[in-house]
């Protein structure tokens, strides 16, 4: 068993290369051991619509009904209705197969125990009790149940998320994946002119790979928004937990755009809560949600980290700039793209600006996208520690909560490693774009110097 599967958040690999069906019920197993000592009896289990994930649900519910543990089955789902099912149904745990919007040879597992998922020393914790085939075996094989999390999910929102005016023409980008086949219909029954856009199923992604905060992704959906003459469009990765959105312009809005427009809302309705936002976001970010009265915290990137953080901090709100956006307002804390929908929509029907002119005070910055250097798995994160330590020794001003940001009074620049992929993530942000080129020139040159440095 390939013991780099196990990354900061969630299990992640290559088909019948590291994921197996054999490591799959080894997962089960564990996962299954897991959760049995801690008192649970059950569990939920979903699934997105690669080849791979059915068979792996297979094997997944063979590990866990050996220890015990009852299954209930959703089916293929976003992986948002798994969690949702786990924290309004009566069970004790939660798997989701999914390979998000990695490329189809890919998938991998979003897991944990009570309604929340595992991060950092839980999923080592998993990984060295499966090493240790040290596992629960019941005499009686749990049993695994069909259920149907859509209605009353479809019910939670409808009655929760209240629109204004009807009528509403969006579209909507599934890229192939999971959401569509749940956006479209309850957009529809809320009374929105839903336009779909590649919102069948189909896990070899034949139109657009399910990267929101690809610009290249967004083109088919800037498109439709103009044809269409739509007032929003929306885009959705692989599995439904990260959300792109498109103004009625044709503009894509990246996470911290969309984190300010929801922030100035939730603290409308509960004042001077805390906010969490990842070290990718602007400055702007955490400047409007102190204006608006809140507390900015700024954090790591990982939904289960931010997760982690939102609870620690009783947070109503956090997003990332890969568009996982985590309402504890009125929900339940987990990244829901389709329920972050929900809320853009209702925000839009009781307004009467456009989206494109929602944000027009937020101060005007130049920023680049997310930009990912190829690099060594084995290496990144030394790149990154000595990246860090070379500019503190230059005497830059740094917040190491994850990876590296030098900050300076007109803009930052951004080094981490991902936790899914060998690569580093880099982003500049300044007031100027002479100052942006400046920032981007130190940060890239000292990526530069740590990879020639350590040979990768």
């Amino acid at each position: 068993m390939n013991a780099h599967i196990f990354r900061e958040y969630d299990i992640r690999g290559l088909v019948d290369k590291d994921l197996t069906v054999e490591v799959v019920e080894l997962l089960g197993k564990g996962l299954g051991t897991m959760v049995r000592r801690k008192g649970g009896r059950s569990i939920v289990v979903g699934r997105d619509c690669r080849e791979s994930s059915t068979r792996f649900r297979d094997a997944l519910c063979r590990g866990l009904t050996s220890t015990g543990l009852n299954v209930l089955d959703v089916g293929v789902v976003p992986t948002p209705l798994t969690y949702f099912a786990a924290n309004t149904l009566p069970v004790d745990g939660l798997a989701m197969i999914t390979g998000s919007h990695n490329p189809p040879e890919y998938n991998g597992f979003k897991i944990g125990a009570g309604k929340t998922t595992f991060h950092g020393p839980e999923i080592q914790a998993l990984r060295k009790l499966i090493e240790a085939r040290d596992f629960e075996q019941s005499p009686l094989p749990g049993t695994v149940t069909p259920y149907d999390i859509h209605t009353p999910y479809y019910h939670f929102v409808r009655q929760t998320v209240k629109v204004g005016r009807k009528g509403m023409k969006i579209v909507i980008d599934a890229g192939n994946g999971t959401g569509g086949a749940v956006a479209v219909p309850l957009f529809q029954s809320m009374g929105f002119e839903v336009v779909p856009l590649f919102c069948d199923m189909d896990a070899t992604f034949p139109n657009h790979h399910p990267d929101p905060t690809v610009v290249e992704n967004m083109q088919d959906l800037i498109a439709a928004v103009k044809r269409e003459k739509a007032e929003v469009g929306i885009a959705y990765d692989g599995d439904s937990d990260r959300i792109g959105v498109v103004d009625d312009q044709g503009n894509i809005l990246w996470g911290d755009q969309i984190m300010i427009l929801f922030s100035r809302y939730v603290l409308k309705e509960s004042p001077g809560a805390a906010i969490v936002g990842e070290v990718k976001c602007s400055y702007t970010l955490y400047d409007d949600i102190a204006k608006q009265g809140g507390k900015p915290v700024m954090w790591k990137a990982g939904h289960s980290l931010i997760k982690a953080k939102m609870k620690e901090e009783h947070a109503e709100l956090a997003g990332e700039m890969s568009g996982h956006i985590f309402f504890k307002n009125r929900y339940f804390g987990f990244d829901d793209a389709i329920y972050s929908s929900a809320r853009l929509l209702e925000i839009l029907t009781h307004e009467k600006a456009k989206l494109s002119e929602l944000l027009a005070d937020v101060p005007k910055t130049f920023a680049s996208p997310e930009l990912r250097v190829d690099t060594v798995e084995e290496k990144k994160f030394e790149i990154v520690k000595r990246a860090t330590e070379w500019l503190r020794q230059a005497g830059h001003a740094l917040v190491d909560v994850d990876g590296v940001r030098v900050t300076f009074p007109d803009g930052w620049g951004l080094i981490r490693a991902s936790n899914t992929q060998p690569i580093l993530v880099l982003r500049f942000e300044a007031r100027t774009p002479e100052r942006l080129e400046e920032i981007r020139q130190l940060i890239e040159g000292t990526v530069e110097k740590m990879q020639r440095e350590v040979g990768a």
